[in-house]
């Protein structure tokens, strides 16, 4: 049985979801991932794994993304997991 999950992003007072399994939800978000990992070596930021095996991973990684990507450090979007 294949797990399915769901990403809630929030972003300047809205939310949105994606629901998939974790190959559906890696492709989807496969682009911030490899943004926040473009920026992985200027210091202070984290390094971002590409290939999460779980949903909390998931959400770890995209989060570090978005703080990698951040012009400020500070990102105007937050994802968790339902």
């Amino acid at each position: 049985m294949v797990k399915i999950y769901t990403v809630i992003k929030e972003r300047r007072g809205r939310t949105t979801e994606e629901k998939g399994t974790m190959s559906e939800l890696l492709d989807y978000f496969g682009y911030t991932l490899e943004c926040g990992k473009s920026w992985e070596h200027e210091k202070g930021n984290s390094k971002i794994n590409l290939n999460p095996k779980t949903g909390k991973s998931l959400i770890t990684q995209l989060n570090k993304a978005v703080t990698n990507s951040a012009s400020n450090g500070y990102p105007s979007e937050y994802y968790k997991l339902q």
